[in-house]
């Protein structure tokens, strides 16, 4: 009995067609592997003491994370797969590269203890986008949460981290006292992102602009990035002193939501027990109780 190498009853399995991917879907990823070329040449300048140009590539993957999410609603692109690309170059650009970057620019003095910190600050951020990830499809959460990050974002904690650097080119010399604050502040920014901090989120801000107000707006964004690529450490140092002084206002407006929302239960359910269950008038003697009345049935 021969046996043929294959069944030629068994129709052939037919092959599996794709649907074609739209555009719009295609561009908010491009930024985001855009933004994740950034965050990797970033490593590379750190460890070849161009530390400028390294903090530079994470402040330009910064403003690409920022711009991605918005252009990938205003095209109606979000997908499954663009928020897990996102969350990776996320770690990549706001927890490796700004760690690497500290280390190789002066972390690396303190031996392991500096190591420490850069290796914590790495974990931290990855920390912080997988409960982001898992946080984000809670169905519980109030509808007003949605304004408020739970810890310090990673994209600000990589920019806010690296405040150490921005002081030292504006003149600080570096000694081991400088070395030594700069080892705590890098803990105290990681353990800010794994934190249970409210942060305000600001992706409500810039959905509408009022036709007055197109104009001012032009001329404050171009006013802001010339000021950043003329004087870049000054610009940063004051907008991440200011991002630390806005903290606490974050928690305070976090309070105040949680407030609102309480007060409003609190007083129905001491309305609900001050009045207490209700009881059906019982019918006069001698009456029977009216049946109630049943719904028409449709033919």
């Amino acid at each position: 009995m021969v046996f043929a190498p294959f069944e030629p009853e068994r129709p052939l399995a037919k092959r599996r067609r794709f649907r074609p991917i739209p555009v719009r879907t295609l561009v908010p990823n491009l930024i985001t592997l855009l933004a994740l070329c950034a965050g990797l040449t970033g490593i590379r300048l750190a460890i070849e003491g161009k530390t400028e140009w390294a903090v530079a590539a994470i402040v330009f993957a910064a403003t690409l994370d920022g711009i991605d999410g918005r252009v990938a609603r205003m095209l109606k692109g979000t997908s499954r797969f663009g928020a897990e690309l996102d969350s990776l170059a996320d770690f990549v650009n706001f927890g490796v590269a700004p760690a690497l970057i500290l280390y190789f620019w002066g972390l690396q003095d303190l031996g392991h203890a500096g190591w420490i910190a850069a290796m914590v600050f790495a974990i931290c951020a990855g920390l912080r986008l997988a409960r982001f990830n898992v946080m984000i499809e809670d169905p519980n959460r109030p509808a007003w949460a949605a304004n408020f990050f739970v810890g310090m974002p990673a994209p600000a904690g990589a920019v806010t981290g690296l405040l150490p650097i921005y002081i030292y080119f504006l003149g600080v010399p570096r000694s081991g006292l400088v070395e030594a604050i700069a080892f705590l502040y890098t803990l105290a920014i990681a353990f800010l992102m794994v934190s249970r901090l409210p942060v305000f989120s600001g992706k409500r801000v810039g959905k509408r602009v009022s036709p007055e107000m197109v104009l001012p707006v032009f001329v404050l964004v171009v006013l802001f990035f010339a000021l950043l690529l003329s004087y870049p450490w000054p610009v940063l140092t004051i907008g991440t002193l200011i991002y630390l002084a806005s903290l606490p206002f974050g928690v305070i407006s976090y309070r105040s939501h949680e407030r609102k929302t309480a007060h409003p239960a609190a007083a129905q359910s001491h309305a609900a027990a001050a009045v207490g269950p209700t009881a059906a008038p019982s019918p006069p003697q001698g009456e029977q109780p009216a049946e109630p009345e049943r719904p028409a049935r449709l033919n």
